[in-house]
């Protein structure tokens, strides 16, 4: 999988996306992550990227020039399966659209900043719009580590275990069990026995019961979404 990120601040990206998981996929060569620096694309010369709204609000818009200039640049190179763009109002990303995208080979994301992007970007360019959440980040940049590390971490050989991103939250519309490790007694807190019993019916059995209850609790909304799927 290739995955290229078009920003105005590329130095926020280089942390999150050169360790851990990531950086054991890029080493291993199951994914390409390259930032592209928007303001290399501007014909300004003070690489400006951005420009008043017409409409006279507040702050700054980013402009359609530089952006068309970097997509086209890029897809002149290669196919692109979708080209994202990270914004406030686009459609809530979850474990269902990480899913999706980890399928896919060639992917763009457009990191969203200032007061948003000119109308004709959305319209034209961009294929999907995803927001990690409903509220406002001073840019894209950290929404696209967050889409990215969700991407790679699905991706096969990634994970030593493949069968453990299987069973991360959310993957069946439920939280994850609770999970405990040595030793079994804590100072008198104590393992639930069944999981010492080595029976593995009546563990998994009962992992699936601790998920359902702790999704229940914490997320009814996603309770919900797994009662209408099991219907």
């Amino acid at each position: 999988m290739r995955i290229d990120i078009i920003t105005v601040l590329p130095e926020i990206l280089n942390g999150p996306l050169d360790h851990s998981i990531i950086k054991r996929a890029r080493d291993k060569g199951l994914a390409e992550i390259y930032i592209h620096n928007l303001r290399d694309y501007s014909d300004d010369k003070h690489r400006r990227v951005d420009d008043y709204s017409y409409s006279k609000g507040a702050g700054m818009v980013m402009a359609i020039r530089p952006i068309e200039k970097a997509v086209n640049s890029l897809k002149k190179e290669r196919h692109y399966d979708e080209i994202i763009f990270t914004t406030p109002d686009g459609k809530l990303f979850d474990q269902k659209e990480a899913n999706m995208l980890s399928m896919k080979k060639n992917i763009i994301i457009l990191c969203g900043h200032y007061k948003g992007v000119d109308q004709r970007v959305r319209d034209h360019l961009i294929t999907m719009e995803i927001s990690i959440g409903d509220y406002v980040l001073t840019g894209g940049e950290l929404a696209a580590a967050v889409i990215t590390d969700s991407i790679i971490r699905l991706l096969p050989g990634v994970i030593s275990d493949e069968t453990s991103a299987l069973s991360d939250s959310f993957q069946d519309n439920l939280l994850s069990p609770p999970v405990y490790t040595r030793p079994a007694d804590y100072k008198g807190m104590k393992v639930p026995e069944i999981l010492l019993s080595g029976n593995d019916k009546l563990i998994d059995d009962w992992k699936h019961q601790q998920a359902v209850e702790r999704t229940k609790n914490l997320r009814p909304d996603l309770y919900q979404k797994y009662l209408k799927n099991n219907s």
